[in-house]
């Protein structure tokens, strides 16, 4: 069985609300940025398949993480802003 990425998030304001505190300050280094989307992108994955009522909207969430992790690993001088 899988660990989950974030024990007792289970809607979708509790993934909000997780990640805004764990956010990188915005001086921080893009490899801090790029693992920061990654680890939204899986957060938010989970609680697609928990809080069914938000599933669309997680899922938005995923998608928009995932380029953003995907546009600092391209190129991250190209990257819109965080």
């Amino acid at each position: 069985m899988a660990e989950s990425t974030a024990p007792q998030v289970r809607t979708l304001m509790q993934a909000h609300d997780l990640l805004v505190a764990e956010r990188p300050s915005s001086d921080a280094s893009v490899q801090a940025w790029r693992a920061y989307y990654r680890r939204s992108a899986r957060v938010y994955a989970e609680v697609a398949e928990i809080d069914r009522g938000h599933h669309h909207e997680a899922l938005y969430w995923v998608n928009r993480e995932r380029r953003k992790a995907d546009e600092l690993e391209s190129d991250p001088d190209e990257a819109t802003s965080t």
